[in-house]
């Protein structure tokens, strides 16, 4: 299948392409996966208006789900390790497309949508006899923390899987393939979701990417495999430290827990995920669609509302191409360089950020900076959880490593929640704005001291 050159094989187009078939089909579940769990933060103006939640209780679902998935992909990661990459994509699915339904059908508990008068809640949702609004609310929150937890199997697979496929060199370009992913999904969640409710009604924003989980859950079972052998393939060094290894071979999982949680270069890369985490739950990923309501009356279908969310698809895709590829080609498979850049532009832009408004700039101008922002943090996150994950966790551990530190991420996103709809109901969206910059400055420093790690712990040259 492939000679070594320069220890990075020199595989066949033959392999190549059964290569991408696996990688397509798993990449567009990653991508479902993601619009079935942003959906929720895309239309969470109109969950607002038609339940009459305050952004307290917007921040109790904001708070669970990340939660949980923290927790989860902590728990889950030695899990598939063990089982494998495809099977535990599988089970994921499988609770993804329950979760979404449920929810969905939490309109037939509405009689009556809340009444408003601008910020001003009139009227109440009358709910169906014996539900109260606490209730609703809590039982919504839960189903959502549970959708968190089948969520957390997807990037544990996607990472195990491929950290069977691609080799060390490979992986800060796969990391920037991973995050047009991500931005993918989230087109599909803040762009489009608001699209589906216009046209149909909100709770098809959820039934249709469980539709879309479902099909890609048949493919998956019908046209993925874990590893090259499993496909026909002869398994290759994929330069990780791990050699040509048997991937038959039975995995222990005290090896596994060992060579991640005892590992001081995984729990640096864990804090600064949690620093991208505060940066990325509390203005890319959630609350903007909030911050455009109350801050400039803009809703989903607004051309300054679609411009911001493709332009955080765009940017973040652009951003982990630049930053990918240059840890590949400039750093030669370091990945905490670029990372320190992500975290410096995260600080930059923010500040941009709250000059905009204080300035009476635009909404325009704010969608420009949450795209650079989106820049930066989706650069970093993809070396972090796409490629540092891989390269120190080794095919054996990977999706153990990237349960450590996706885990560490949402649990900083868990704060994040209540954090966010506290600051903005006391102190303003400009507050909102600056409170992430000390965590972008924090992650800087962390990532500092791995500049010349490399996975194989040798000095970069």
């Amino acid at each position: 299948m492939s000679e070594l050159v320069m220890d990075r094989p020199v595989l066949s187009a033959d392999y190549r392409a059964r290569r991408f078939q696996n990688w397509i089909i798993i990449g567009f579940m990653y991508s479902m996966f993601y619009m079935s769990r942003y959906n929720f933060s895309a239309i969470a103006p109109t969950l607002q208006g038609i339940f009459g939640w305050a952004k307290s209780d917007l921040g109790i679902f904001e708070t669970l789900l990340p939660l949980v998935y923290g927790l989860s992909v902590v728990i889950n990661g030695p899990i598939a390790d063990k089982i494998g990459g495809r099977k535990a994509f599988l089970i994921g699915a499988v609770g993804v497309v329950i979760m979404n339904g449920l929810f969905g059908f939490s309109h037939l508990l509405i009689q009556t949508p809340a009444v408003w008068e601008g910020k001003e809640l009139v009227a109440s949702a009358v709910l169906v006899s014996g539900i109260s609004k606490g209730s609703i609310v809590w039982g919504l929150a839960i189903i959502w923390a549970i959708n968190g937890y089948f969520q957390s199997y997807g990037a544990l697979s996607i990472v195990k899987i491929n950290a069977q496929w691609f080799h060390i060199q490979e992986r800060g370009t796969f990391a920037a393939i991973f995050g047009i992913l991500i931005r993918f999904g989230l087109i599909l969640a803040f762009s489009c979701t608001p699209l589906i409710v216009k046209y149909f009604t909100w709770y098809w924003a959820f039934w249709i990417p469980a539709l879309f989980v479902a099909l890609l859950f048949v493919l998956t079972l019908f046209f993925v495999r874990d590893t090259p052998a499993e496909a026909g393939y002869e398994n290759f060094d994929t330069g990780d430290g791990l050699g040509n290894i048997n991937t038959d071979e039975k995995v222990h999982l005290k090896e596994v827990l060992k060579k991640v949680f005892g590992s001081k270069i995984m729990w640096t890369i864990a804090i600064g995920s949690m620093m991208i985490g505060f940066v990325r739950r509390s203005v890319v990923d959630a609350w903007w669609p909030v911050y455009y309501k109350e801050m400039h009356q803009i809703v989903g279908t607004d051309i300054a509302y679609q411009i911001t969310a493709w332009g955080i698809a765009i940017f973040g895709i652009i951003g982990g191409f630049v930053l990918g590829i240059m840890s590949d080609r400039v750093y030669k498979g370091r990945r905490a360089p670029v990372i320190v850049y992500g975290f410096i532009g995260m600080a930059v832009v923010l500040i941009l950020f709250y000059l905009s408004d204080a300035m009476g700039f635009s909404p325009i101008v704010s969608a420009i900076l949450l795209a650079c922002l989106s820049f930066f943090v989706n650069g970093a996150h993809g070396m972090v959880g796409g490629a540092a994950t891989m390269d120190f966790g080794g095919r054996k551990a990977a999706a153990t490593a990237v349960g450590l530190i996706d885990g560490m991420q949402y649990l900083a996103g868990a704060f994040v929640g209540m954090a966010v709809g506290y600051i903005t109901t006391n102190w303003g969206w400009q507050a909102w704005k600056l409170w992430p910059i000390p965590f972008a400055i924090i992650g800087a420093i962390v990532m500092s001291r791995l500049w010349n790690v490399t996975p194989k712990g040798k000095s970069g040259h």
